[in-house]
């Protein structure tokens, strides 16, 4: 595939973006309408657009990259998907009805108002972190494919294509914020699921197979396997593990995330956010049946075709993450490369763009104070809303730039292995306000709790083997982190009288 199409066809799809978020925002670019979007979203949008930020471009490429890794994942991630709708469900019926009735724009108010002023900083301090860790992450693994695949045949730097990436997400979400995400994320979303059931399309065609067909091959092939019942202390694939840690992860990484929850609260009334959620999920499940099946059919063309999992340029090793963009690019024609570039680029661009608005929503309502409206000029706030969504784009620009200077493994590992160490303490502090009613804590000691909380995790993952009879940590790590969170909490806690009820 010409890398000078693909570039074209990059341009192309920015402009258009462009152009939806001057004619979103020309009515009105003020705070309210960047952090919630006048509270007046239509839940169906807000849940088919959500599709594209909770998949990105990790569903899109390493999950599919997964299914036939050295390591025999198959079809396990599946296990995890199913406690992610275990998940979905339980922010639907406890977390929303709670910002619904304390009418948060950000969701950390909620832990100041219940656990104190230095509690609600350190809650919004390790959001900015695990999202922005997180989102780079994602970006970075776009960027990787766009630099191998275009980029560098011009002999552009890596670092100039981050650069480049973010200049353009920024250029259309600085101005009408949440407003413009939830149209565009859309759009996004629409182009992400056609790419799937398109390269399925075109695979099946490639391999002369109907559809029952491709449903048989998959089934009888070695990738199908979905349930892993065996050696529980040391397979990560263990259903159980895989299954809990999906639960909560799920409620740390979309429930006390203010990425995914700041769009359930631009809607008006909690039952059309909860209609949004119950939708989604059936939605999200189904869709990561179909990431897999494409996994399986990538793995099952590779071999009839003698392709080989591409090789990391900085490491020499094989990367999974590759194999998608290889055979897209490379082996199946015009029309299905653009369609991959199109889907993987609306994934990971609807992820990143609804990041940095978050981050910005976050920083500039947790830490400048700008939903009390007493506090600002409402001109002085807009022009430091600018300045904020200018340094987050920076700041992930640099975290890029680290990550692919340390990084050789599987993205799809890496962020959930990120998520386990800093959305740990989130779900400890959030079970301590939800429910331990009759104790306050010396919140002054919150912070070095929640800092404690990660580092012993992390010594008990490294020496589980030992410790604990051979026991292997995988996702379910993260409910650990938590759990050692809550208890540090009450030992720092004290008896009081007044229960507050939220």
């Amino acid at each position: 595939m010409s890398p000078t199409i693909l570039l074209c066809f990059l341009i192309g799809y920015f402009l258009l973006l462009i152009i939806i978020s001057f004619v979103t925002a020309k009515d009105s670019s003020d705070n309210n309408s960047f952090f919630v979007a006048n509270r007046n979203s239509k839940w169906y949008l807000v849940a088919f657009g959500m599709i594209g930020t909770a998949l990105s471009g990790v569903t899109f490429i390493s999950v599919p990259g997964e299914v036939g890794a050295p390591a025999g994942n198959q079809f396990q991630y599946f296990q995890f998907v199913l406690g992610n709708a275990v998940g979905f469900l339980i922010i639907c019926t406890v977390l929303l009805p709670l910002y619904y009735r304390m009418k948060l724009t950000s969701i950390y108010s909620y832990i100041e108002q219940r656990l104190g002023h230095y509690s609600y900083k350190t809650a919004a301090s390790i959001f900015l972190l695990s999202r922005t860790l997180g989102s780079a992450t994602r970006l970075y693994l776009v960027v990787i494919v766009l630099q191998r695949f275009i980029f560098d045949n011009y002999g552009i730097p890596f670092w100039l294509t981050v650069l480049i990436s973010l200049a353009l997400i920024w250029s259309y979400t600085f101005k009408g914020g949440l407003k413009t995400i939830i149209i565009t994320d859309t759009l996004q979303t629409f182009f992400l699921v056609l790419s799937v059931f398109l390269t399925i399309y075109f695979i099946c065609s490639s391999l002369n197979f109907n559809i029952p067909q491709a449903f048989e091959t998959i089934k009888s092939s070695s990738y199908s396997k979905i349930f892993f019942l065996d050696n529980f202390l040391t397979n990560k694939f263990y259903f159980s593990k895989q299954f809990i840690g999906g639960i909560f992860v799920t409620i740390a990484m979309t429930g006390l995330d203010q990425d995914l929850m700041q769009k359930n609260l631009s809607m008006g009334t909690i039952k059309e956010a909860q209609k949004n959620m119950f939708t989604f999920t059936g939605v999200f499940v189904i869709l990561n049946v179909f990431f897999l099946s494409v996994g399986a059919l990538l793995y099952i063309f590779a071999t009839k075709n003698g392709i080989e999992i591409p090789l990391d340029h900085l490491t020499g090793k094989a990367r999974t993450d590759l194999l998608f963009p290889e055979i897209a690019l490379n082996h199946l024609g015009a029309i299905p490369a653009i369609i991959f570039m199109l889907g993987l680029t609306a994934a990971t661009f609807a992820t990143t763009d609804s990041a940095l608005t978050a981050l910005t929503t976050s920083f500039c309502v947790d830490f400048l104070g700008m939903a009390k409206a007493e506090n600002v000029n409402a001109k002085d706030a807009v022009k430091k809303r600018h300045t904020v969504h200018i340094a987050f784009s920076i700041l992930m620009f640099l975290v890029i730039i680290v990550i692919n200077a340390l990084n050789s493994s599987s993205v799809v590992s890496l962020i959930f292995t990120i998520a386990s160490y800093t959305y740990g303490p989130l779900l400890g502090l959030y079970s301590f306000g939800l429910f331990v009613k009759k104790r306050g804590l010396y919140d002054k000691l919150v912070p070095i709790v929640c800092i404690l909380s990660p580092f012993l995790c992390y010594l008990l993952s490294t020496y589980s083997t030992r410790l604990l009879g051979g026991y292997v940590f995988s996702v379910e790590l993260i409910l650990i982190n938590g759990l050692i969170t809550f208890i540090g909490l009450l030992f720092i806690s004290k008896k009081t009288d007044a229960q507050t009820e939220f």
